[in-house]
């Protein structure tokens, strides 16, 4: 939030009209607010409603104005700054990691510095920042002819293509950036200032090459790992629930006698000690559909489990961290891990199962008895918000690695190191999220919301699951998930 101050400036009506309109650039037109990054709805009348005060004072309310981590990155510096702009993504199977388009030369650099208002090209150092003529002009014509803009609570994103459509929200990202009337300088900057400029430009270009190429590598890193440790990833599941896959379509349970015949088609592509290991399992509940359907998808958890202990593995620093520390993130962390693996997988009336050999209908899962019938419904819920981010296996695997290194976990011995390593893992997810989705600033604010529902879904699950009574839950729930929900929530 940065106050805004009371700004007085002399009225200077000196000039004719014609040369005004004249001075005015072309560009600068009262146009209809635009939709805002929030998605509200742009009002029904024009914008630009202006008045002159008699007075010589000229008064603006507080400024608001939305810093957020999707603006772009923005290397700030005294008098200057370059905006670095992300490369395109390349496709899902092979993700890019080259974000930053740099400068190699420094006076090149300086020669592209760009408006801080709204990303064109500057033209010049003019009000005590680097601008364009456009903004330049705006910012003079609001000064001298003290034009006072209707109020936008919106906090419309201002750049070279919108900068137009809210002059409100125009004069006050000028403020924000430090346009004054008093820094007055037309032409180039002197000698000296440009040198220590130079200089400035070519340490944070080399800092930020070096911040960069380390994110890039723990991301791809991570993505890497993912690949290897989770046997359906999104870009497969995606193309099985949309039929784009040379693969045999999977078979559709959504009865029980289906559910009998996927458990037979199952059996038959099992690994020999697979099934040996599902079929005494099995054996004794025969007779209860239901637990016996329970008892494997509980099998097939379990090794998610170990999946995800794999992956928290190949995290950097996370073999040294506290053997108990380990244990305690892996026991809070999986479930919801797991969660989040789930969401691909799920659509508004199924979910793949057995590696995507079968699809099960939401509908079915719903006639299940009790507590069945409730157990996965909370995560189709959530599933099918989370997807609407539209996140690809590279953000995947960098916020599953965030979901597991959290520092408030209960019973940690040493929490210091484990909000450290998050932080980095936090700041690379952030970073490629802006490079991979530069046209969605919001998302990582959104993605980092996500992480606060997991934990009451948790919780639900396992109250679910301890619905089931106790012989039913000896039978049935495997070793390792038990010994993962006891007093967990």
């Amino acid at each position: 939030m940065v106050d805004a101050q009371m700004l007085t400036w002399p009225m200077t009506y000196g000039r004719s009209l014609a040369e005004r309109d004249e001075e005015a650039d072309s560009c600068h037109v009262f146009d209809m607010k635009a939709l805002s990054t929030f998605n509200y709805p742009s009002p029904p009348s024009e914008k630009g409603s202006i008045s002159t005060e008699n007075s010589d004072d000229f008064t603006h309310t507080e400024l608001h104005h939305d810093c957020s981590a999707g603006e772009g990155i923005l290397t700030e510096f005294n008098e200057a700054s370059i905006k670095v702009e992300p490369e395109s993504p390349s496709e899902l199977s092979e993700p890019s990691y080259s974000y930053f388009k740099l400068h190699t030369d420094v006076t090149s650099a300086l020669g592209n510095l760009e408006c801080r208002v709204c990303g064109d090209k500057a033209s010049g150092y003019h009000y005590g920042v680097h601008a364009c003529e456009g903004c330049k002009g705006f910012f003079r014509r609001t000064v001298r002819l003290k034009l006072i803009y209707d109020r936008c609570g919106l906090h419309c994103r201002i750049d070279k293509k919108s900068r137009n459509k809210c002059q409100y929200c125009r004069f006050q990202k000028c403020r924000l950036v430090g346009m004054s009337h008093n820094a007055i300088r037309f032409g180039r900057m002197p000698h000296t200032e440009r040198e220590k400029l130079l200089g400035e430009i070519a340490k944070e270009m080399e800092q930020l090459d070096r911040e960069a190429a380390d994110m890039r590598g723990l991301a791809k890193q991570l993505y890497d790992s993912y690949i290897k440790h989770f046997p359906l990833p999104k870009s497969k599941a995606k193309a099985i629930l949309s039929g784009k896959t040379n693969i045999h379509a999977p078979f559709v349970i959504h009865d029980m006698k289906s559910l009998a015949a996927g458990r037979q088609l199952i059996d038959c592509r099992e690994l020999p000690g697979q099934k040996v290991e599902l079929a005494t399992a099995l054996h004794p509940l025969e007779d209860e559909v239901e637990l016996s359907f329970f008892r494997r998808v509980q099998i097939r958890t379990a090794e998610s489990i170990r999946e995800i202990t794999e992956f928290a593995k190949s995290i950097p620093g996370f073999q040294g961290l506290d053997l108990n520390d380990q244990i305690t993130l892996l026991k809070y962390g999986a479930i919801e891990a797991m969660i989040i693996l789930w969401t691909p997988l799920m659509n508004k009336d199924g979910a793949l199962m057995a590696c995507g050999q079968l699809f099960i209908t939401r509908e079915f899962l719903r006639s299940l008895r009790e507590p069945f019938d409730e157990i996965l419904e909370p995560k189709f819920d959530f599933a099918i918000k989370f997807n609407t981010l539209d996140l690809d296996d590279s953000d995947l695997a960098l916020f599953i690695a965030v979901i597991v290194l959290c520092g408030d976990r209960p019973g940690l011995v040493n929490a210091k190191p484990v909000e450290d390593l998050q932080g980095a893992v936090l700041q690379a997810l952030d970073f490629h999220l802006k490079a991979v989705h530069p046209e969605r600033p919001q998302l990582f604010a959104k993605l980092l919301q996500k992480m606060s529902d997991l934990r009451p879904l948790v919780a639900d699950h396992v109250r679910k699951i301890h619905l089931l009574k106790k012989p039913e839950l000896d039978m049935c729930l495997h070793p390792l998930l038990g010994e993962i929900m006891r007093d967990l929530y």
